[in-house]
């Protein structure tokens, strides 16, 4: 009785917090909109709205077009492999022959430069896998055409000749080497399960099976699709639709090579076209509250534009959690939408953003249920073959660094990798002395859950100052941010947010017991 009680209190807490801050950021947003200059009129109103940030605009604009091109290649794509009963190299035909028509209208001329690296690729896994200094070749050959590519901006047609510089002027509509990014990580995934392929398995299917609750409903999970051997698959036009395969080409969600060329060869089952039309609904749904959020609330106007420097410290922390927010609301529309329309296509992908930011109390969870599919993909390909859990401490240097520079070469991003980091590692080293420590008593159990409680608030304040610092104020920002708040001003706020997030991360605890029980 005494913890339900205890639980509603949180709640009343939470939701008297939301109110407040809300009913706070309001004002705010009237007082500073006036100059706000990177807004437009609002849909729903006469109104203006955020639209401050570049790759939600772009989306944004480009839905109706992107909705009627996916819906036409679904219906191309399922119509013909039903009818003509297609399998994975027939598919593969079909989707290549789709997505190229596609790249042609993102990138033009610069299409060529996509295939010969992607050919080169091929190439090396072909001639070298069966070496044992193989893994080695493949990382080198992509974080090289990963770094040129950025630092060269595409490349330039004159490169090859005078007579060639013509065709600069047919570029597409849509950067190459942005798109690029996913396709790396895609030759990678090929590069590794075409090498695994050739040697013995150490996936223990049975084992797996009676552990897995998805295998145990009868269906298929991401395990055992991205472990299943298909050394017949391994075939230039499924590696080539792989890599290109339209509804996942721009911002994915990733999927690994096993796991596409399974479901190319027979379509998902997991989710039924009602689940998919509820699927659909849902991201409706989510579109929904980002037109309300960007309608209500600048946050990410007031980052950009650097007028959160003349603000409070209660605005700044106000601002800086609502951008976190905005971002997370933004991916999920992104990937789902893409999702959605593989889904439609026969094809399931791992979901990103299975769980809400607000409902993550340690770094490690929010990684796992932030870029959840990249999360899988650095696991698979980066994590264990570095030694997995035995050098734990060392690997997450390695792995930060290098999601860093495959989001852009920029030292912000680089700054924000290595800050998560140093948040990280103490957060593994607590969490790997808690394991070993078992409460004889109540009172031990009530003294560790409030010290867990303690912490999540520490790992979330500290996320919020990776993230703002990666992605909104750079690394010159944060010495202004960290010398607001031990001011006058500032200590009360840093107090508030810190009982917030503490009482935050206790509704987790909450929630978490009552999905046991």
């Amino acid at each position: 009785m005494a913890s339900t009680l205890y639980g509603m209190l949180i709640c009343a807490l939470a939701i008297d917090f939301t109110f407040l801050i809300c009913q706070y950021e309001l004002v705010t947003t009237l007082d500073g909109s006036s100059i706000i200059h990177k807004s437009n009129h609002h849909w729903l109103t006469c109104q203006v709205k955020d639209v401050s940030d570049a790759q939600w605009r772009n989306v944004r604009s480009n839905l109706p077009i992107l909705t009627a091109v996916f819906g036409a290649f679904a219906m191309v794509a399922n119509t013909l492999r039903v009818y003509l009963h297609l399998k994975a190299r027939g598919m593969s035909i079909i989707w290549l022959f789709i997505s190229l028509i596609y790249l042609c209208y993102l990138h033009g001329a610069c299409i060529i430069f996509v295939l010969a690296i992607a050919s080169l690729n091929f190439l090396l896994v072909k001639i070298f896998a069966q070496r044992n200094y193989f893994p080695f070749l493949l990382w080198i050959f992509n974080i090289f055409f990963l770094s040129c590519n950025r630092v060269y901006e595409g490349y330039s047609f004159s490169i090859f000749g005078q007579r060639w510089t013509f065709l600069d002027n047919y570029r597409g509509t849509f950067r190459w080497h942005i798109c690029f990014n996913f396709v790396i990580l895609r030759m990678i995934s090929f590069g590794y399960d075409y090498y695994w392929a050739h040697q013995d398995s150490r996936f223990d299917h049975e084992k797996h099976v009676q552990r897995c609750n998805i295998c145990k409903s009868g269906k298929l999970c991401y395990q055992i699709l991205q472990e299943r051997n298909i050394s017949e698959s391994f075939s230039f036009s499924i590696y080539l639709c792989y890599l290109v395969y339209a509804p996942l080409y721009i911002a994915g969600p990733i999927i690994n090579f096993n796991a596409f060329a399974s479901q190319l060869e027979v379509p998902q089952s997991n989710y039924s076209s009602r689940d998919v039309v509820l699927y659909g609904l849902r991201w409706i749904f989510g579109l929904f509250l980002m037109e309300l959020m960007t309608h209500l609330f600048y946050y990410n106007a007031f980052a950009i534009s650097g007028m959160w420097k003349l603000l409070s410290p209660l605005d700044v922390f106000i601002i800086g959690y609502g951008v976190l927010n905005f971002m997370w609301l933004k991916f999920f529309l992104i990937w789902r939408y893409f999702r959605f329309w593989s889904l439609v296509c026969g094809i399931e992908t791992p979901e990103n953003m299975p769980r809400c930011l607000n409902n993550c109390h340690n770094l490690e969870t929010f990684w796992k249920n932030w870029h959840a599919s990249f999360n899988k993909w650095l696991v698979r390909y980066l994590y264990i073959p570095l030694g997995g859990s035995r050098r734990k401490l060392l690997n997450v240097w390695v792995i930060f660094t290098f999601v860093a520079i495959w989001h852009d070469l920029e030292w912000k991003l680089l700054s924000w990798a290595w800050l998560t980091c140093l948040f990280f590692v103490p957060e593994m080293v607590v969490k790997s002395a808690a394991h070993s420590f078992q409460a004889k008593s109540a009172f031990g159990e009530f003294l560790f859950r409030e010290l867990s409680a303690i912490a999540g608030a520490i790992t979330i304040t500290c996320l919020m100052i990776a993230n703002l610092v990666g992605y909104v104020i750079g690394p010159s920002g944060f010495n202004w941010l960290i010398s607001r708040f031990p001011t006058r001003e500032g200590l009360p706020v840093l107090s508030g947010m810190f009982i917030t997030f503490y009482a935050g991360t206790k509704l987790m605890f909450h929630i978490e017991d009552a999905k046991r029980r």
